[in-house]
């Protein structure tokens, strides 16, 4: 079965997010689960006083690898957010994770996707990471090929078995970019276009993992001129999750664009 990340926030949000965490790595940090949820897991007692070896995204996953071979991963879906604040600072409510250090602690409010796992089992069943550095493309083509022909390449790149990290806006803008209609079919689509839709992807979405703002074209500006041909851009939901997907008839044209 496919398997489709929710929502946002879209992989690179949860760099960012990585980058942030980093401030704890090396460090011996407590453990809380203020969250009954979260407590249910029994992370706490798993993890508190355990050295925090490394922090990675992969896809829409944030990965926090700890001494022993264990990894927390953390999937944000549409609710979740990490904060990094001074250590002891006030807040109100109760999070669901808070990782305490020498000078800061880490908190991840509303976050509903919290997982131990061996380092070996955290990424199992997940495509190459869109925002690798250096992007597999080959392997990320080989995946899309591997799916159904008369799949519909905006659904497809919103399944992270196949591509990992791409999310509803980047799917449009990286579409866009690259002239293709989120309604061809894998198999009437080139290997080419296919690449410079990857390749599209991960430097808008390594923009803006970098502070960068890209200029939206076509995610939620239904009915506003296409900035490239002047068409009016379109919206409609597309796959099994019904995610809404932005295109422009004009410049992204297919035959099997819906009428």
């Amino acid at each position: 079965m496919p398997y489709y990340a929710p929502g946002m926030p879209e992989g690179d949000a949860l760099h960012r997010a990585a980058a942030r965490l980093q401030v704890l790595v090396g460090e011996r940090v407590e453990v809380e689960t203020p969250h009954p949820r979260a407590a249910g897991k029994r992370l706490a007692e798993r993890l508190d006083g355990c050295r925090l070896e490394a922090v990675e995204a992969v896809g829409k996953n944030l990965l926090l690898r700890f001494e022993g071979d264990l990894v927390l991963r953390s999937h944000l879906r549409m609710t979740g957010r990490w904060r990094v604040a001074p250590r002891g600072v006030s807040r109100a409510g109760r999070p669901w994770l808070v990782l305490r250090g020498a000078e800061h602690e880490a908190v991840l409010w509303n976050g509903p996707v919290l997982e131990l796992a061996t380092a070996a089992g955290a990424t199992r069943g997940l495509g190459p990471d869109v925002l690798a550095e250096p992007p597999d493309l080959d392997a990320m083509l080989a995946r899309l090929r591997a799916a159904a022909a008369e799949r519909q390449v905006g659904d497809a790149l919103l399944d992270q078995r196949l591509v990992a990290g791409i999310g509803n806006i980047w799917r449009a803008e990286a579409l866009w970019e690259a002239r293709v209609s989120p309604w061809c079919r894998l198999g009437d689509v080139s290997d080419e276009d296919l690449r410079v839709t990857l390749e599209a992807a991960h430097r808008l979405m390594r923009a803006s993992v970098d502070g960068a703002r890209p200029l939206r074209r076509v995610y939620r500006r239904a009915g506003r001129a296409c900035r490239r041909c002047g068409v009016a851009i379109r919206s409609r939901p597309q796959g099994e999750t019904a995610r809404t997907v932005y295109w422009c008839p004009g410049c992204q044209r297919a035959a099997a664009d819906p009428g």
